[in-house]
């Protein structure tokens, strides 16, 4: 079908062949399709939507618009997980390793953050050192030799999402659950795996604000994964309030450090031992026993050391990267904290520093907030609620007055 046609048809409501979506991705790929037909045709899909079929063709159009990585069929299980995206949502840097213990195999592809989420691979890159840019045979090596590693998109890899994304992004056609859909599941698939979990996040520190938004996306990303023969499972999650005790780069490494020697917050290691046990070999309170034992601290090491970080500074990273300025937020009254926003501390840390609102953007790794306390704990007036890390007084002072909007305690 000539491509005009195609979106005349889509904008008014009917459905693509899996044939027809094939030519529009191959012919956008190749840079045969002008991108003003290709925001046309978004802007259709945004509003019409698709059904489950035509989102798991563009799903398969975009995994093999590249490569995807190989395996032999006596390599281990390959698992990973995928998440939406929150505040100090750090739970990939524990995941990983835990579940390489596990006796199973994790190529995670990751990403960088925007907006209010953080990204892992920025987490990543406070490590000095650490590479996030391997090519397929170095991903290969790392994997044969350390059972996980922790990667960007390789130029090779579902390049029609790349540039349907960098579209999607200027054209207002972001929030469409087909196309958040296919992009994030033809990278996950294109890991080669065998078992996937998928962790959706709602409320003010996600990209979905309700339940129900939430749910609808779950239902189309599990969907898909089960159509391409992948064992998919979900879980949802609130995010209004932050995972964690800290946000931001450096001080979400060096909590993870911490979990990772059993240590850590008990929220975060429910939520890690909840999304590995859904794709793991053995059951959760083995993971758990793993975790505790220092065994995916160790394994951390190795993956950390094998991508080029520098190991002896992982137990000092707020020291490596220490910001100029820390101040405390001390509770002004007594009684139960009932709010911390996530938004709202989100918005904060990336008015910091550690997070971009465009791309380019640089990003300081010192700057966030951590010792953030719990919903629910009872607190005493002068009591600390939380830290700020920042690059300059006037920063510190700025966020230090906008916080208190995001807390509450009655």
């Amino acid at each position: 079908m000539h491509i005009p046609t195609l979106i005349e048809h889509k904008r008014d409501g009917g459905v693509l062949s899996s044939g027809d979506i094939r030519h529009v991705i191959d012919a956008f790929t190749r840079g045969d399709m002008p991108e003003y037909q290709m925001s046309a045709l978004a802007m259709a899909i945004y509003f019409r939507g698709m059904t489950p079929e035509e989102t798991a063709a563009l799903t398969e159009a975009m995994l093999h618009s590249g490569t995807m990585l190989l395996w032999n069929d006596h390599d281990p299980m390959r698992v990973d997980k995928h998440s939406t995206g929150g505040i100090g949502d750090k739970t990939s840097l524990i995941l990983a390793p835990l579940l390489a213990c596990d006796n199973v195999w994790v190529p995670m592809i990751s990403g960088r953050g925007l907006g209010i989420t953080g990204g892992t691979l920025d987490k990543l890159e406070s490590i000095p050192g650490f590479r996030t840019q391997l090519n397929e045979v170095e991903i290969h090596n790392v994997i044969d030799r350390i059972g996980c590693v922790m990667v960007g998109q390789t130029a090779g890899i579902c390049p029609a999402d790349k540039k349907l994304y960098a579209l999607r992004d200027v054209t207002g056609t972001v929030p469409s659950i087909p196309l958040i859909t296919a992009s994030i599941m033809s990278k996950k698939l294109a890991e080669g795996l065998n078992r996937l979990v998928l962790d959706v996040k709602w409320g003010s520190g996600a990209f979905m604000k309700t339940e129900a938004d939430a749910h609808h996306l779950a239902q189309s990303l599990v969907t898909v994964g089960q159509a391409m023969g992948v064992r998919s499972s979900v879980r949802l999650s609130a995010m209004n309030e932050p995972t964690g005790e800290s946000a931001g780069n450096a001080l979400e490494v060096a909590e993870c450090v911490r979990c990772l020697k059993g240590e850590g917050p008990q929220d975060l290691e429910d939520i890690v031992l909840d999304l590995a046990s859904a794709v793991s070999i053995s059951p959760r309170a083995e993971l758990r026993a793993m975790l505790h034992r220092g065994e995916a601290w160790l394994k951390f090491q190795k993956m950390v050391q094998a991508q080029g970080g520098n190991v002896e500074t992982l137990e000092k990273m707020t020291s490596v990267h220490r910001a100029p300025f820390i101040g405390e937020l001390k509770a002004t009254a007594s009684g139960t904290l009932t709010k911390m926003d996530a938004g709202g501390i989100g918005q904060a840390v990336l008015e910091l520093g550690a997070g971009r609102s465009k791309a380019a953007d640089p990003i300081d790794y010192a700057v966030g907030c951590d010792q953030i306390a719990k919903t629910g704990t009872q607190v005493q007036a002068g009591d600390v609620l939380l830290r700020v890390h920042a690059r300059t007084k006037g920063a510190l002072f700025r966020t230090l007055d906008l916080l208190p909007h995001s807390i509450e305690i009655v």
